[in-house]
C-alpha cells in the first residue's frame, strides 16, 4: 500500500484535529481560510486512506483509580503463539497497548493496575497464565505521564518559511 500524500492543508487540517478532535469543521475551516465543505471533504479523503480513524475522549486513569502504569516485556515459548497471546492479551481490560517487537522480547504491553498489589496479581494471574508466554519482565513503573500527544511529524512552520523564501525570490 503505498503512502498517502499530504499538503500543507492536510497538514494543518491534521494539526488541529489531532490536538482536538471535537473541533467543529467550521472553526477548522476558519483556522485554514477554506470553507467548512473542503475541511469536510478533507477529513473524509483522510479517512478512506486510513491516515486518521476515529476520534477518542482520553480517560485520566489516576481519577479512576487505576495509579500504577507499567510496561512488560513478554518472551514467548514459540513464536507461533504470537497471534493467539494478543488474542488473550486483547482480553485483558488493564493490558492498553501491545507492540510487537525485535531483539530478546516478542512483545511489549502497558498495563494499568490500581497498585503494585494489582499489577502482581495482573502478571502471575494473568499474563503467565496464557499459553505460549515463557516469560514476562516488568521494566518501568511510570511515575507520572508527562505528556502524551498524536504524531507531529510535519513541521508547518518550516515549510511556511520555505514558502515565504520562494515568494520573496519570485519578487525581486
Amino acid at each position: 500500500m503505498a503512502n498517502y500524500v499530504i499538503d500543507r492543508l492536510d497538514k494543518k487540517i491534521l494539526r488541529l484535529i489531532s490536538q482536538d478532535a471535537r473541533m467543529p469543521f467550521l472553526e477548522v475551516a476558519r483556522e485554514c481560510n477554506v470553507s467548512g465543505a473542503a475541511i469536510h471533504q478533507r477529513v473524509q479523503k483522510l479517512r478512506k486512506a486510513g491516515v486518521v480513524s476515529g476520534s477518542e475522549f482520553i480517560i485520566n486513569t489516576y481519577k479512576i483509580g487505576f495509579q500504577t502504569c507499567a510496561y512488560i516485556g513478554i518472551t514467548l515459548n514459540n513464536i507461533n503463539a504470537f497471534q493467539y497471546v494478543v488474542e488473550e492479551l486483547k482480553k485483558i481490560p488493564e493490558v492498553v497497548e501491545c507492540h510487537a517487537s525485535t531483539g530478546k522480547y516478542s512483545m511489549f504491553i502497558k498495563v494499568y493496575a490500581k497498585d503494585n498489589r494489582h499489577l502482581l496479581q495482573i502478571i502471575l494471574d494473568r499474563l503467565t497464565s496464557i499459553e505460549g508466554v515463557a516469560q514476562t519482565e516488568t521494566f518501568q513503573i511510570s511515575l507520572d505521564q508527562v505528556f502524551k500527544r498524536q504524531l507531529a511529524a510535519f513541521d508547518l512552520n518550516e515549510e511556511e518559511a520555505k514558502t515565504s523564501e520562494n515568494e520573496e525570490e519570485g519578487e525581486e
